[in-house]
């Protein structure tokens, strides 16, 4: 009977559709498990990424489910987005069809691959049924004053009259257009993540479960910092505050720099052309954070001065670009002699360098080539000199304070989280705005605000702000005119608590219900290194929101944190632009499901980057191949008799030797790839059994039963196939996981290696229990320990138990 894997799959995948096999149920006599995958976007096709991703879950799940638990692995779609409007430029199809003719094809290549999904609990963000809630949440954040309306700059081209993300962005011109792109303040809506800043921090401790990596990235976001805010006096415009978290060096400060949209600066440039001129220029450049340490640095002098808050020195106020707005107050005490961006700055400018720190075991720094900035003792620094930073960190503060000039502070470097998009592809944002009233939320029986979905979609602005009977309304407060408020939110609100509503999928009378605190949090997450700050960290809120308001009991959302490698080519990721994508779908069509599984979990450990072969698909095609044959030899009597047989005993330690180790890789170390070469080696043990008696056939048919069950996670659909082979009954998903017969383990003999002066001569098996001095001797009785100690005298023999003998001769 020949392997044909079409066949096999559709015969296991309508199996278990028929049966429900995957249907999750609270069930509180059972021990939950909920294994997810971060859910994709419906793009149009799987790529090799999404495979790897879903397979990692679904051998997880499914391992899990045979553990004996309840199992919940669910599926939908972040189905909101920016390339939606892209692919409706492009092939005028509004996002809506576009959307849900991606998401049909990329269910059936999902069901092909055989996941082991409850359906019934599917979701797609773009669906009203799902982001109601998602509104209604959002006005409850508003009524508590967590969510809140403010000035932001955005990317905003005039000609397509839209906001640009940062991608759309080319060389500061616009994707569409070519042309120019500003820097625009416009309203925006954002939620006080910055709250829960100290929450979110301290509890990085609770996730054990998580890769020391994203948890040092979560922490580095959130940049959680001690310092000091103090106030520098402005030839009469007031104190400008500034932050630091080296107030030790206060006393080095030569000049101080302003963003360029900081009021200081736009005062002084209403009387200076050329300021004015500069601070446009700066304007329109896209800085990120993590760009200021590699830009050039650029700057302008305002004419303003400072007062120092502790010397009284004037000091220079500069306008510069490594200076953001949009961080602390925009503006910065300049300290070049020991802030290397500051040092920069000053070097091409020209300004003074000052140093107040020099290293604490007396060592000369060089100011001229490079800022110091390590910490040390105090100089150059009046009353302050010789004392540590530390010890100064907490003396200047005390000075600052006492003088009403500033105080210690605790700062983050987490900002409020932006939600508002001015795109059309996503969920309108639940607020009508009254001339009268101001802001209102929407009331709750008018939830959901709908958007519509049969819109000509041409990329010049949304068309919901060209549609009046999307946006004239009444106030829900005082009744008169008012207009819905036309910006959607961003997707990672979807994102942000889609784990939490697969829970209560069904219910379309509440966000969630009780079924969510069964099952949440999640026991499993599976998503890739480049979720690891934003969407984790906006779900890890997201949760203590929903905890907040009731409706979970739990302050995590994710227990365990799976962040598996890229899949390369050539040494390349895998993508479009690079031509050196594989299409999932052919190899399904050419090889079967259960081959790009088993390729995808062999090649490499979840973590690391797979690199794709031609070849490592062949060779994991060939292994179900002839692990099918060993089962039907088995099964019809017509195994060959192998040329060195091995014992039934010996076969059946190994047998529950990789029991043990396969039970370990898959739960412990989740390293699949270990799993299935023991599994391999198995079968190269079982192939040497010799099946012409009862008691062989016995431990043969153990072993492929064995071996079917450790593999039916990975390659489940001819593991299903084969289990009915062999003759069992019970679906293999939900069949027990093997358990380790100890008795199996206990060797009558071990292996020993015999070493000479050190260097390993010969192997020998000698019994269990064998005597010190029968071991000695059997040792020097081996032909080639002979050969090395004719001629010598053996001075020691060392016997180390159950591992080694060692003859000591000269």
């Amino acid at each position: 009977m020949q392997y044909q894997a079409a066949s096999i799959e559709q015969e296991a995948q309508a199996f278990w559709e028929s049966q429900a096999s995957f249907i999750a149920k609270p069930d509180p006599k059972r021990e939950k498990f909920y294994c997810l995958a971060m859910f994709p976007y419906p793009s149009g096709k799987l790529h090799m990424g999404h495979v790897r991703n879903y397979t990692i879950a679904d051998v997880i799940a499914r391992f899990q489910r045979m553990l004996g638990k309840n199992v919940l692995q669910p599926m939908g779609w972040d189905a909101f987005g920016l390339p939606a409007e892209n692919a409706a430029i492009k092939n005028n199809v509004p996002p809506a069809a576009w959307t849900a003719d991606n998401i049909n094809y990329m269910r059936d290549q999902l069901k092909r691959l055989g996941f082991a999904y409850d359906w019934t609990r599917e979701v797609t963000t773009c669906e009203p049924d799902y982001y109601r809630w998602e509104q209604w949440f959002f006005t409850r954040l508003f009524e508590k004053g967590l969510a809140y309306k403010k000035q932001a700059e955005v990317n905003w081209c005039e000609t397509d009259n839209t906001v640009l993300a940062n991608e759309q962005v080319v060389d500061g011109c616009c994707w569409r257009c070519d042309n120019p792109v500003e820097r625009r303040n416009i309203d925006q809506w954002f939620i006080k993540i910055t709250d829960y800043a100290e929450q979110l921090l301290n509890d990085i401790d609770q996730l054990d479960g998580w890769p020391e990596q994203v948890k040092t990235m979560q922490r580095n976001w959130i940049g959680r910092s001690e310092g000091v805010e103090l106030q520098f006096d402005v030839d009469g415009h007031g104190p400008l505050s500034v932050y630091t978290t080296r107030p030790d060096t206060l006393m080095g400060v030569t000049y101080v720099a302003v963003a360029g949209q900081h009021p200081l600066a736009q005062k002084a440039a209403e009387s200076n052309p050329e300021l004015k001129a500069f601070l446009s220029s700066i304007a329109n450049t896209k800085m990120a954070e993590a760009d200021l340490a590699t830009a050039e640095k650029l700057g302008m002098a305002t004419g303003f001065t400072a007062i120092h808050p502790i010397t009284g020195r004037e000091v220079p106020v500069w306008a510069a670009n490594f200076v953001l707005m949009s961080y602390g107050s925009g503006a910065v005490m300049a300290v070049p002699g020991h802030d290397q961006r500051d040092w920069e700055f000053a070097t091409k400018y020209g300004l003074p360098i000052e140093q107040v720190i020099e290293p604490s075991n007396g060592d000369a720094c060089d100011l001229s080539t490079a800022a110091y900035t390590q910490k040390g003792i105090l100089v150059n620094s009046g009353d302050y000199n010789g004392l540590s930073s530390a010890e100064a960190f907490e003396t200047i503060a005390a000075a600052l304070e006492a003088a009403g000039k500033g105080h210690k502070t605790v700062q983050y470097r987490l900002r409020d989280w932006g939600v508002s998009r001015q795109r059309y592809w996503g969920a309108p944002i639940p607020i009508i705005n009254c001339d009268k009233c101001g802001a209102v939320s929407v009331p709750e029986q008018d939830l959901p605000v709908v958007l519509p979905t049969d819109v000509e979609f041409d990329g010049v602005g949304s068309p919901i702000k060209k549609m009046p009977e999307f946006y004239e309304t009444t106030c829900p407060c005082c009744g008169g005119p008012a207009e819905r408020e036309t910006d959607t939110f961003d997707t990672f609100m979807e994102s942000s608590w889609y784990y939490a509503r697969y829970a209560s999928a069904t219910n379309g009378k509440a966000m969630l219900d009780d079924d969510a605190n069964y099952w949440l949090p999640v026991d499993q997450y599976v998503g890739g290194i480049e979720h690891a700050i934003l969407h984790l960290l906006y779900a890890r809120f997201f949760h203590k929101l929903l905890r907040d308001e009731g409706l979970v009991n739990s302050d995590e959302p994710f227990k365990r944190l799976l962040t598996q490698g890229m899949v390369l080519k050539d040494g390349a990721k895998m993508s479009k632009s690079k031509g050196n994508t594989v299409d999932p779908q052919a190899l399904i069509d050419s090889y079967g499901a259960d081959t790009v599984r088993l390729f995808s979990m062999f090649a490499a450990p979840p973590e690391q980057s797979l690199e794709w072969s031609d070849a490592g698909v062949d060779g994991a095609h060939r292994f179900l191949k002839r692990l099918w044959r060993m089962a039907f030899e088995h099964i019809d009597g017509t195994a060959d008799t192998p040329e060195k047989p091995l014992t039934a005993k010996d076969v059946r330690r190994k047998l529950h030797e990789t029991i043990a180790k396969v039970t370990d890789d898959y739960g412990r170390r989740q390293t699949f790839n270990t799993a299935i070469a023991a599994v391999m080696e198995l079968c190269n043990e079982l192939v040497r059994l010799d099946q012409s008696d009862s008691a062989s056939r016995e431990v043969m048919r153990e072993g492929l039963s064995v071996a079917v069950r450790l593999l039916a996670p990975i390659v489940p659909h001819v593991c299903h196939s084969l289990w009915q082979a062999l003759g069992y009954k019970s679906d293999i998903a939900n069949e027990a996981w093997p358990e380790v017969d100890q008795a199996a383990l206990v060797r009558d003999e071990i292996e020993l290696v015999v070493q000479v002066n050190g260097k390993v001569r010969a192997k020998m098996a000698v019994g269990v229990d064998a005597s010190k001095e029968s071991i000695e001797q059997l040792a020097l009785a081996q032909d080639n320990v002979q050969r090395f100690i004719a001629d010598a005298t053996v001075r020691k023999i060392i016997v180390v138990p159950g591992r080694l003998v060692n003859i000591v001769a000269n």
